[in-house]
């Protein structure tokens, strides 16, 4: 079972071509549309993510899923997102049955079948892009025993039609000057309005790119991830308290508040514990957790990724 999220920009082709060329199987779509930006911008997005909907499912025969992100500038938003949907993916099965995708009812004996994600992350502004790529990173962090089922990949167009659209205005530009010097001719206009008649059509139908770039042996780029450690309970517990209360003077300050909240006496071998989780979770660790020195102490808070962290598993704290 193989489900591909995809978030849709202004390209139509490098979305699913190079699914259709590498024969691989796409069982189910998501597709995320922008709803930031003029309302042509939206419009247009939402055209793709329609035509790109009837596509997946006639050509691939893929079961599809419109979904709308308010704001495609929002990291932190995206990456929740993100989150949610590769986590349920990854949860999610579909019962065997006769092949054709469909859910089977009331049939005890039916097994849910693994789900592989794969995140598409050529299309979209880079923020979605992005958020995507990190959220999946960090799934593949915590659920190791899942992480040959989550990728990450990209396909590069064969062709931008930004320049052509550039030169095609160059040239109607040019075109425009000679009418108001009177020095044109009608066979000048007629070819002029073909080819941008052309011109547009192909970018109404195809989006801004074209094609999609053969790489190596296949059109889809899969992006490495580095290997981490889980976190680990008390871990977990360390960062839920930098995220509730944002900043320590000190480790000692943080060990305090965690002997606190766990109703545990504050020890010496309490504050090493703490200081050793910390350790693990900084920046020559797992990157959770930033300190600056100040004096004797460590001022400690959670880095960029730690917050993102915190957020993502705050509902299931």
């Amino acid at each position: 079972m193989q489900t591909h999220i995809v978030p849709v920009g202004f390209d139509y082709d490098r979305l699913i071509a190079p699914l259709i060329r590498d024969q691989m199987d796409v069982d189910r779509v998501v597709l995320l549309e922008g709803a930031v930006g003029s309302e042509a911008n939206v419009e247009y997005s939402r055209r793709l993510s329609g035509k790109l909907e009837k596509d997946f499912r006639n050509l691939l025969g893929a079961r599809t899923e419109r979904l709308v992100l308010d704001d495609v500038y929002d990291y932190d938003a995206a990456f929740k997102e993100a989150y949610d949907l590769i986590n349920a993916e990854l949860d999610a099965g579909t019962a065997e049955g006769d092949g054709t995708g469909s859910e089977v009812e009331n049939d005890t004996d039916a097994r849910p079948e693994p789900r592989d994600v794969w995140v598409n992350v050529s299309a979209m502004p880079r923020p979605v892009s992005f958020a995507f790529a990190t959220a999946a990173h960090s799934i593949m962090v915590e659920r190791q025993a899942d992480r040959d089922r989550i990728h990450t990949y990209y396909t590069a167009p064969e062709k931008y039609l930004e320049t052509e659209l550039a030169e095609e205005l160059r040239a109607a530009e040019r075109l425009l000057s000679d009418v108001r010097a009177g020095d044109f001719s009608e066979g000048e206009v007629d070819e002029r309005l073909d080819s941008i008649a052309d011109l547009l059509s192909e970018f109404d139908e195809r989006g801004t790119t074209i094609g999609a770039k053969r790489i190596g042996e296949s059109h889809v780029v899969e992006l490495p991830v580095a290997s981490f450690s889980n976190v680990k309970p008390f871990e977990e517990l360390v960062l839920f308290t930098l995220g509730e209360h944002g900043e320590f003077a000190s480790v000692s300050e943080l060990a305090e508040t965690l002997a606190s909240d766990l109703d545990e006496e504050y020890t010496d071998s309490f504050r090493s514990k703490v200081l050793y989780n910390v350790d693990r979770l900084g920046p020559g660790g797992k990157g959770y957790i930033e300190q600056e020195e100040r004096g004797k102490s460590y001022r400690t808070k959670l880095s960029r990724i730690g917050q993102l962290w915190v957020r993502a598993h705050a509902d299931g704290e």
